[in-house]
């Protein structure tokens, strides 16, 4: 064993000892999609007198806190989004209105002395006209109340309680505490109204709660004129219900927000939709595994085995490090998660057959030496396809939110743990192996000793597949026209993150037609509600904002058809952050196209870049117009399967420029005068590099089928832009990008017509 395959093995078995350790120890953070609950995005509001800037969505933040904790909800999670937001999420709240009720109340506290009555008022806050620190407010019968500047706010209060009076049968009431100046203050307003007469209005108190009286009691005829009640507590009293009082002792303990709040997003998702989604996606994870292993074992041997397990390695791996990460694992996140096992295969899938080139082409060939050749001429491809998949992954997590950008950061460790199991553990593993006596007397059951069917089959044909380059740019115009036609003619759907809006999933009891359903609500009186089926007994129904009471009748409706049904999942999006992700998406769509052709530019020159990325482009059209046809929605979870088809195939471009470009120096600047043209350079590039084209998107391919057919109805459209961005990809790096640089190079060094030279790249390019 060389030095260097004994640090291989070395780490390779430290970071899986301990990825076993943390596994084992820590949990991995499940999102509310997962584990069911309820997620609020709150923005703070700015007011006459106070910015909503990040210190004061800071401190909001705190009150909140306070808040929750009193609700009593288990692991709960705010955290600041920006300047001016604030995420909530509340694992196991089923009642979103409640919980949304409890956070955006300002619970501005006051106490206030009566004046006397207002008869015939009828406005609830209406200043009196030559008092401006005086009002009028009903109490809690109705009756008009003028009332003094507040004495005392809800600062001044020490500690709330509620508490059930069995004995003097008060019922129901809060017990409120008064501390530092809040007592002398409490006594002062208390003293000064047991003045006047028992039954007078003066003798009152009233007690404001976010400019509604919620209690006007009088002061108890035992306290003294002057002297007030002295022990700094009081009895708030009133029509209170358990939950009512409760309540109320929350809001005043955790104080008055510093900045009103208004909620722009909230989701509730069912834990029985959590508990079929990890279900799913497990099935999917391990059938789809199994089916990508037993793929390479039949087409690679005993290598293959070796990447099976080194598969098996990468999901520990990657398990850990999200567990370790604290990072929380979303829906999209498990999907992404699922989808980086089939991209885990095109590392191995680019050693191995580098490794039969190296095999076949050497007089006295060993699987060791052709290893080892096969790892180091496979490395740039490697580093540059799983970079750009890098840059669409930071893309996610920068300019996305909320499961999308959990989708983005799985990504990224799925990428970077490919890489370690690929160039380490599969390594160390296939080095050990090719060393053994017994496969140096039998290097066939190695894998790599042999060329394989599809390289066979190329060289005994030998197609010149860039013979007419232009007539494959026809084609892919052709079918570009056709998709972009599709977003003409029946437009996109985009989803509610995008338009705002509500959007409710009901697992009903019995199939509901969609068309049946959405006859029924445009009687009800939402004809612009947009219904789908989901699965055999599922139902989705998308509107514009909705009330409360205006969401409980679309599901009574539905419920009526149904014979019964479940709400499984539902989100409430404002229309200002619908049109903020609007923008946000297209800027991510913009900025990961750029950043692909500065990276490539960077790589390949401008030349190739460009082809690369105007072939991304063709994809990112196709894609979108076939979902337009389709009329599947455009929502936050086709964004990140857009923007990860955006890195995988740009992979297969990589793969094949980094080809043409080891070709061409392998010529050597002695042979510029006789150098290959670069049609006949470029095929010879496709043709050698094909084989790990194919092999590489069947390992796919079976991944993500397996996402489509046992994912759930949550992950079906997912899994299908993958399989649909997975196909166009393969076919736009070979049929699109090939052809259109070759065209680039025939405009741009017109006058220089004849073979390419052995640069490479013309001088115009460089």
């Amino acid at each position: 064993m060389t030095r260097s395959l004994r640090v291989r093995a070395l780490l390779a078995l430290a970071v899986i000892a301990v990825s076993l350790y943390i596994t084992v120890t820590v949990p991995v953070r499940l999102g509310l999609d997962l584990r069911g609950g309820t997620q609020i995005v709150l923005q703070t509001r700015s007011t006459a007198t106070t910015d909503a800037d990040r210190a004061a969505t800071d401190r909001t933040l705190e009150v909140l806190r306070g808040r929750i904790d009193a609700l009593g909800v288990a692991e709960p999670t705010l955290v600041r989004s920006g300047d001016d937001r604030i995420v909530v999420e509340l694992p196991g709240v089923q009642d979103p209105k409640k919980a949304a009720d409890v956070l955006g109340r300002t619970a501005q506290l006051t106490f206030h002395p009566v004046l006397g009555t207002a008869a015939g008022a009828d406005d609830d806050s209406r200043p009196l006209p030559k008092r401006s620190r005086e009002s009028v407010r009903p109490d809690e019968s109705g009756t008009p109340l003028r009332l003094g500047a507040a004495a005392l706010t809800g600062a001044h209060v020490e500690e709330a309680a509620a508490r059930f009076d069995q004995q003097g049968g008060a019922g129901w009431h809060v017990t409120v505490g008064f501390a530092g100046a809040g007592r002398d203050g409490w006594a002062r307003l208390t003293g000064e109204a047991a003045c006047h007469p028992p039954g007078a209005p003066e003798r009152r108190v009233a007690i404001v709660l976010d400019g509604k009286v919620i209690s006007s009691p009088q002061v108890d005829p035992s306290v003294a004129c002057g002297t007030g009640i002295r022990d700094g507590a009081t009895q708030i009293t009133g029509s209170f219900g358990p939950d009512e009082a409760r309540e109320l002792s929350l809001l005043i303990n955790g104080g008055a927000l510093p900045v009103p709040v208004e909620t722009v997003e909230q989701r509730t998702v069912g834990p029985t939709l959590g508990a079929q989604a990890i279900t799913a996606s497990a099935w999917a994870a391990a059938i789809g595994t199994a089916l990508t292993s037993l793929f390479i074992i039949a087409v690679y041997r005993l290598m293959g085995v070796l990447a099976a397990v080194a598969l098996v390695c990468y999901g520990l791996v990657s398990y850990a490090a999200l567990a370790v990460l604290g990072a929380t694992l979303t829906l999209p996140g498990l999907a992404g998660f699922v989808l980086a096992i089939g991209m885990a295969v095109d590392a191995n899938v680019l050693v191995f057959e580098r490794a039969r080139e190296e095999y076949a082409a050497r007089r006295r060939p060993s699987a060791r030496s052709a290893l080892a050749a096969g790892f180091r001429n496979a490395f740039s491809a490697i580093a540059d396809s799983n970079i750009t998949t890098l840059i669409a992954a930071a893309l996610l997590f920068f300019l996305a939110s909320g499961p999308v950008r959990g989708f983005g950061v799985t990504l990224g460790i799925g990428v970077l743990a490919s890489m370690f199991s690929a160039l380490v553990i599969t390594r160390a593993l296939a080095e050990y192996a090719a060393g053994r006596p017994g496969l140096r007397r039998r290097p066939r059951l190695t894998g790599i000793a042999t060329t394989g069917a599809v390289r066979a089959r190329l060289t005994r044909r030998a197609p010149h597949l860039m013979r007419h380059p232009r007539r494959w740019l026809a084609t892919s115009a052709a079918v570009l026209v056709l998709a972009a036609s599709g977003i003409a003619v029946r437009g996109l759907e985009p989803g509610v993150e995008f338009t705002g809006g509500r959007l409710v999933e009901y697992a009903t009891s019995a199939p509901v037609d969609a068309d049946r359903a959405r006859t029924a609500l445009a009687e009800t009186g939402f004809p612009r509600a947009v219904v789908q089926s989901s699965g055999d007994s599922g139902l989705t129904v998308r509107t514009e904002r909705l009330t409360d009471a205006e969401e409980a009748e679309v599901t009574g409706t539905v419920r009526d058809l149904a014979g019964g049904a479940d709400k499984v999942r539902d989100e409430l999006i404002g229309p200002s952050l619908g049109k903020e992700l609007r923008q946000s998406a297209l800027i991510a769509l913009a900025v990961a196209l750029g950043a692909q052709l500065v990276y490539l530019a960077a790589r390949f020159r401008l030349l190739f870049g460009t082809a690369a990325v105007a072939a991304l482009a063709h994809d990112v059209v196709i894609l979108v117009g076939v979902f337009a046809w389709l009329g599947k929605p455009v929502d936050g979870v086709f964004l990140a399967a857009l923007l990860t088809v955006i890195g995988y195939s740009v992979n297969d471009s990589v793969v094949l420029f980094d080809r043409v470009r080891e070709l061409v120096r392998s010529a050597g600047p002695s042979r510029e005068a006789t150098a290959t043209p670069l049609p006949d350079l470029t095929n010879q590039a496709i043709l050698q590099t094909l084989p790990r084209t194919v092999n590489t998107g069947m390992g796919a391919a079976f991944i993500l089928t397996a996402l489509a057919v046992l994912g759930g109805s949550s992950l079906t459209d997912f899994a299908l832009a993958l399989l649909i961005g997975l196909a166009v990809g393969t076919y736009s790096s070979v049929f699109t990008a090939a052809p259109l640089a070759m065209e680039l190079h025939r405009h741009r060094d017109r006058p220089r017509r004849g073979p390419l030279p052995a640069s490479g790249f013309p001088p115009s390019v460089r």
